[in-house]
């Protein structure tokens, strides 16, 4: 406990841990919908694909975030577009535009010279790092992805269980996925900012898939998910602060734990 109140005095653990709490119900509720429709390679590619945003911006010395964001979001509706005008299936696809992407960055940060402490840190996560004006970018976006998930919470749910079904029934998929798709990119890219291209599928994936052992209804499940998230984060910066230690990293592996304690705990309970 004196360890969380020594933590609160600091400004900048201030902005990590609101940084972390928003973008911890974000792609949480995301997740949720990511595991259930099999997205995981979604998020994955465009992790790694926005590395080229990242690039850009820092060739061009404008927020790299900013650009990261834009170039994703073009890259998932190419991805969309893709998906229903060809026969290629959605896993060659998000391939192609991630080994693509990946290229196109490394060239770029070629063509700067010197060492590139921004890059590093979307690369590897650096949760601590946050500035005012990131968080206050993070905040505007979570609100949208957000607002779009609450209001459209039915429609998009209908759909993951029954694309064909909710088709019939009137509503507009293709327009719904392909929002999802743009704001399911717009999550991930901010949550780069926290853990890294490397690590941030696992705050998409892990929570959800630890709510889904415990949880008993679709709602409780994304209830539960968003919890899972935030315990994870707020437990994995603790940790990492003292024992001095990445912050991203330790924040996966501490989820990770989570997902195998509800596991046993689960086994152990139902024996």
């Amino acid at each position: 406990m004196g360890e969380l109140i020594e933590i609160l005095q600091y400004p900048f653990m201030l902005r990590a841990i609101i940084g972390g709490l928003i973008l911890g119900v974000m792609l949480a509720f995301m997740g949720v919908f990511v595991i259930l429709r099999r997205m995981a390679f979604f998020g994955d590619g465009i992790a790694h694909a926005s590395l080229a945003g990242i690039a850009i911006g820092i060739l061009v010395s404008y927020n790299p975030l900013i650009l990261a964001i834009i170039f994703s979001v073009i890259l998932a509706v190419l991805i969309f577009y893709l998906e229903r005008k060809t026969t290629l299936s959605t896993d060659v696809i998000i391939g192609i535009f991630f080994t693509a992407s990946m290229s196109l960055g490394i060239i770029l940060i070629s063509l700067k010279s010197g060492y590139q402490p921004e890059l590093i840190s979307f690369l590897f996560g650096n949760i601590l790092a946050i500035q005012f004006s990131e968080l206050i970018i993070m905040s505007i976006f979570a609100v949208l992805v957000l607002s779009f998930l609450t209001y459209f919470y039915r429609q998009i749910a209908f759909m993951t269980f029954d694309q064909e079904g909710a088709k019939v029934s009137g509503i507009n998929t293709g327009v719904l996925d392909l929002v999802f798709y743009i704001a399911l990119a717009i999550a991930i890219v901010l949550g780069v900012k926290i853990l890294g291209i490397i690590l941030v599928s696992a705050l998409l994936i892990i929570p959800p898939s630890t709510s889904k052992l415990i949880a008993k209804s679709f709602k409780n499940l994304i209830f539960v998910s968003i919890i899972v998230a935030e315990v994870t984060i707020l437990g994995g910066l603790l940790l990492a602060y003292i024992l001095n230690l990445p912050a991203g990293a330790v924040i996966v592996l501490f989820g990770t734990a989570l997902f195998f304690l509800a596991l046993f705990g689960n086994k152990f309970v139902r024996s």
